[in-house]
């Protein structure tokens, strides 16, 4: 930070993220130029063969191209390790530095045509090492120009037009967007920061159909991710050093956080709700909701057996009762679910594995274990999967026979009215409970599934008041709803999570990152992050080596403080300058990152809850274990609010995963009275930074 400007425009490095690759060049640099050294001694400077001259003045000239470009890395790895992220003074030097570095391209590049051209016409005659010395020496020079040019393209910024800086007279970090040229400006860069985050998409989707669709798909997620980080002046290494130190600073907070500590149930924890019977039929659902991943998960969960199982199935022939599958043209899909769940082909009403964006996979199905009705939605498995869950700006929900506003995660709104059509317009839920009438009705479903199934059985509550939902692991952004409630004496404001609770079970295992994935989140963890490294004396490249060895050797997060050793505690509480010169404009979601107020209120966009009671499932025992250990888990009762910040943790997408979580459930009901709390009273409510 700030992004690094040469060549009359800004890059996506900064002017301290030069010491790792400058290092490794160097490293590379050194011994060539010791290998090189070391030939021309050995022949003492006088070769027997033809083209001698040439060969002479190549490797002369090699050796002091060399020096000079380990003398100019020498320069760049030291001025550039000075500072810290914010205090880029030290290295003002650095532009000069890579303006050398990139004119000494020119001379290494004719030096290498030089060698190129002596071994093809005058390299005859001389012995085979010599030879293969200066073929090596060639080729390496052409890699590595080749590698610098992909690291240009790699760090080239669409948007790299340098960013206006303040009047001499101004304090740094205050603009005057007031004025029409700044509101001009902003208005014009937003719209050239969409645009690239539509072509980028476009580009990564290119194998998606560019209809209607997709293009509007396209536009308002490119409209959402171009502007959340860009009233900063942040470059991704700095993303990635924040990170790590928030990771250690949660991890210090968590233990030093007292153990025994009671806290009282919340609203999403009532009082007698049955811990054990709610686990047995969470754990018995989730084999439905990831079986609806199909032979994917089934291959990966069962490595061994699960190919030769599905090898027999897939690609025969099917007969007419096959029709009630659709989309699943080899037949691998349908084939791991009856392994996955041990349901027969008559207990199954609906199979669609018809795919679009906001329009997912599911099936309908008889489960007689729990004498059920039950709707498995799947999770994200596709790029159109993914378009869907990244359409995250809310979206009006009607609720029939409630008054008030409902807002819900647009993608996973569309995609829950269109199994809604399915179930209901095509007759599907009505040919189920014709064949099985005294079955309740039960929906599931895992990530992307999870809240497309919260979402479905809200907008099924009133024709089946008897319906369950057991979601898991659903995005943290996924719905509000204001209703006004009337009362003999007063009106007051229900919100969503509270109208779910008495049908919606949502389950999240450990430090899972999308239950805590929503847009004020993401804000709040932009805002932690700004101050993180505004209140760091370390410069960048020992943040990061010390957040790697961190998450992978783990140790004490004591080790690494993250705030200037000389500033006293309540001059850390202050607004800083530093985290003032991180802000090229004050967003709505942005205040002094002094504030630890709670992203809901600081927030451009609506807090999304997750939806129902919440059932978390965390390790006991220490955070840390080795490899072979046995996990233990504990579950409880747990509280909305608690996945109002996002956790830092090399587990933060392993505990996602559905495999993960389905072990996570047969561990706990498998081995109840050691895993379970000693009371299901207990909030297991989360202070984290």
């Amino acid at each position: 930070m700030p992004g690094l400007v040469v060549f009359g425009r800004r890059w996506g490095i900064a002017s301290d993220d030069l010491v790792f690759p400058g290092s490794f060049e160097l490293f590379v640099r050194v011994l060539w130029w010791i290998g090189t050294m070391i030939l021309f001694t050995y022949h003492k400077g006088q070769f027997d063969c033809n083209g001698k001259g040439v060969l002479h003045s190549y490797l002369v000239g090699l050796l002091v191209v060399l020096a000079l470009i380990i003398l100019s890395l020498c320069a760049i790895v030291y001025v550039s390790a000075q500072g810290t992220i914010t205090n880029s003074g030290p290295r003002r030097s650095i532009p000069a530095l890579v303006y050398l570095r990139a004119l000494l391209y020119i001379p290494e590049l004719v030096w290498a045509c030089l060698g190129a051209a002596w071994v093809s016409d005058d390299s005859q005659g001389c012995d085979h090492a010599t030879v293969g010395a200066v073929i090596a020496a060639v080729v390496a020079s052409w890699i590595i120009l080749l590698f610098t040019a992909l690291g240009v393209v790699f760090v080239f910024d669409p948007l790299g037009n340098p960013r206006p800086q303040p009047a001499a007279t101004e304090p740094l970090g205050v603009r005057d967007l007031q004025s029409s040229e700044g509101t001009q400006f902003l208005s014009t860069a937003r719209s050239l920061a969409v645009k690239v985050w539509e072509s980028r998409l476009r580009l990564l989707c290119c194998c998606l159909p560019q209809d209607e669709s997709h293009r509007a798909a396209f536009s308002s997620i490119a409209q959402l991710v171009s502007g959340f980080f860009s009233d900063t002046d942040l470059v991704p290494s700095d993303i990635a050093a924040g990170l790590a130190l928030l990771h250690q600073e949660q991890d210090k907070m968590e233990q030093s956080r007292d153990p025994d500590v009671v806290v009282d149930h919340s609203p999403s924890s009532p009082i007698g709700a049955d811990l054990e019977t709610e686990l047995e039929k969470a754990a018995h659902c989730m084999q439905f909701a990831a079986a609806a991943y199909g032979w994917p998960l089934y291959i990966y969960s069962n490595l061994l057996t699960g190919p030769c199982k599905l090898s027999g199935d897939c690609c025969r022939s099917r007969a007419a009762e096959y029709d009630i599958v659709g989309g699943d043209h080899l037949g691998c899909h349908f084939s791991s679910i009856l392994h996955s769940t041990g349901l027969q082909y008559r207990d199954f009403i609906y199979v669609s594995f018809h795919n679009q964006i906001y329009e997912i996979p599911f099936f309908v199905a008889l489960d007689h274990k729990r004498e059920a009705v039950l709707v498995a939605v799947r999770g994200t498995l596709s790029l159109k999967d993914v378009l869907t869950d990244l359409s995250a700006e809310c979206e009006n929900l009607p609720i029939d026979g409630v008054s008030g506003a409902c807002y819900a995660h647009k993608g996973i709104c569309q995609a829950a009215g269109y199994i809604y059509k399915k179930l209901v317009n095509d007759g599907i839920l009505n040919q189920a409970f014709s064949i099985a009438p005294e079955y309740k009705l039960v929906i599931t479903g895992h990530s992307l599934g999870a809240g497309t199934a919260s979402v479905l059985a809200i907008l099924l509550r009133n024709s089946f008041p008897t319906l369950q939902c057991y979601s898991f692991s659903p995005p943290g952004g996924l719905l509000r709803c204001k209703m006004l409630l009337s009362h003999p004496v007063i009106v007051y404001t229900k919100l969503w999570p509270d109208y779910s609770k008495d049908f919606v079970v949502s389950v999240v295992l450990g430090k899972d990152l999308v239950p805590r994935l929503s847009i004020p989140n993401m804000e709040d963890l932009k805002r932690r992050i700004l101050k993180i490294v505004s209140n760091c004396n370390k410069p960048k490249y020992r943040i990061l080596l010390q957040g790697c060895w961190y998450e992978v050797f783990g140790g004490d997060p004591d080790d690494f403080p993250t705030e200037m050793d000389d500033r006293r505690e309540e001059e850390l509480s202050q607004p800083l300058l530093g985290e003032e010169s991180l802000m090229i404009r004050h967003s709505s979601s942005y205040q002094s990152l002094a504030s630890d107020d709670s992203p809901a209120h600081t927030a451009a966009h609506l807090p999304l809850f997750l939806p129902g009671r919440i059932l978390h499932i965390t390790e006991d025992g220490p955070s840390r274990r080795s490899c072979f250990s046995q996990v233990r888990y504990r579950a409880d009762w747990s509280n909305e609010m608690a996945f109002r910040s996002i956790l830092i943790s090399p587990r933060m997408l392993a505990d996602h995963m559905p495999d993960v979580v389905q072990r996570a459930l047969s561990s706990l009901t498998s081995e109840r009275p050691f895993s379970l709390c000693p009371s299901s009273l207990n909030n297991s409510q989360h202070n984290t930074i």
